[in-house]
């Protein structure tokens, strides 16, 4: 990866984005993993000062709402149940607890690498009910459409699965079209568009008149995807571009797109912090609603109210930065956080906590 970390061609980019910047400008990266990019590598701190960079919801770990939170826990806590995720969400707090704790409680819940894994699990334990926490944007729902498949292929009957996958394109539009936005552009996630491609960008760009440039990850393809979008600003121009060439063609992953249209549904979704977009969700369709967790175990339709000294909604919309925040690093830290922005591998918080704070990784 040292190409795309290359720092005399990261300072010509800077360089080159301070040449061209007249005016103030506010871009929002979509995802988690840029934001964590954008604090490690300091890549804010070479921008000119008119140039804010808004971070956005992301983060898939972030916005999973704290009532299916509530459902896995109270799921995973059942005996007949191995419950299955990934990591990431192991830390997530609920209304009272997280799967650690019910983990060490003695809950059977398991780490997979793959929702294929679960799948494996379920086979071999025929007597056991068997859950998988499908969380994630359009990235990982390929995979989760692929266990499900296979489960109903396998005719498992002990299988089943907690949807909280969520849609990027709605969440942009639910953005732009709230009277607080502030945003004047979008760095788009290279790793969802690789799935899906960018066509369903082109519509948000003219309507709101906003560039959207599709972005890696790594700190060049940050800066460049910058660089295009203020020059995208600065000529006024509303346009997609794709920066992200290396992994992402403007049709993306077909075959992808066609088991996930196969598994899934478009629904309305509940995004923690911020509440329901419309048409910005997954749910299981046909046939394979028989997989759907909450339904088996009777827990849909629940409501939980947000803790009211957690500041992530407003994180997640781009209104305020974690500093801003009266817990952070003190009430809520990584060992005890008070939401999954604190928690989340991708989390904005939990880069600040990390990067951006003294005694963090970046002053040792």
């Amino acid at each position: 990866m040292d190409e795309y970390r290359d720092a005399e061609l990261a300072q010509k980019f800077a360089r080159e984005i301070h040449r061209i910047t007249t005016r103030p400008w506010k871009i929002m990266e979509v995802c988690g993993g840029q934001t964590h990019a954008i604090v490690k590598y300091g890549i804010d701190e070479l921008l000119p000062k008119p140039i804010t960079l808004i971070h956005g919801p992301g983060c898939p770990v972030c916005v999973t709402p704290l009532e299916v939170i509530d459902q896995a826990l109270e799921i995973a806590a059942r005996p007949e149940v191995i419950f299955t995720s990934f990591g990431d969400m192991l830390r997530v707090p609920g209304s009272t607890t997280d799967l650690l704790s019910i983990k060490a409680q003695g809950g059977e819940v398991r780490i997979v690498y793959s929702p294929l894994d679960a799948v494996k699990i379920a086979e071999q334990n025929p007597a056991k009910e068997v859950v998988f926490f499908g969380v994630g944007f359009e990235t990982t729902a390929p995979a989760t459409a692929m266990a499900v498949y296979q489960a109903a292929q396998k005719k498992l009957t002990n299988f089943s699965m907690l949807i909280s996958h969520v849609l990027v394109p709605p969440a942009i539009e639910a953005l732009m079209s709230s009277p607080n936005c502030q945003v004047q552009a979008f760095l788009a996630a290279g790793h969802v568009c690789t799935v899906m491609g960018y066509e369903e960008y082109f519509p948000l760009a003219k309507k709101y008149r906003v560039p959207i440039v599709v972005t890696g990850f790594e700190p060049l393809d940050i800066l460049h995807g910058i660089l295009l979008t203020v020059q995208q600003l600065e000529a006024g121009r509303a346009e997609v571009e794709n920066q992200y060439v290396r992994s992402v063609c403007r049709a993306g992953n077909q075959p992808a797109q066609a088991l996930i249209k196969k598994v899934f549904q478009v629904v309305p979704r509940k995004w923690r912090g911020i509440g329901e977009i419309p048409q910005s969700g997954l749910g299981l369709a046909g046939d394979y609603t028989a997989f759907d967790a909450a339904k088996k175990f009777g827990l849909a339709d629940r409501r939980v109210d947000e803790p009211a000294d957690c500041m992530a909604g407003l994180i997640l919309q781009g209104l305020k930065t974690p500093h801003e925040c009266p817990a952070f690093g003190g009430k809520c830290t990584p060992e005890h956080p008070l939401g999954a922005t604190m928690v989340s591998s991708e989390g904005a918080c939990a880069a600040y906590y990390r990067y951006r704070r003294p005694g963090g990784a970046e002053n040792q």
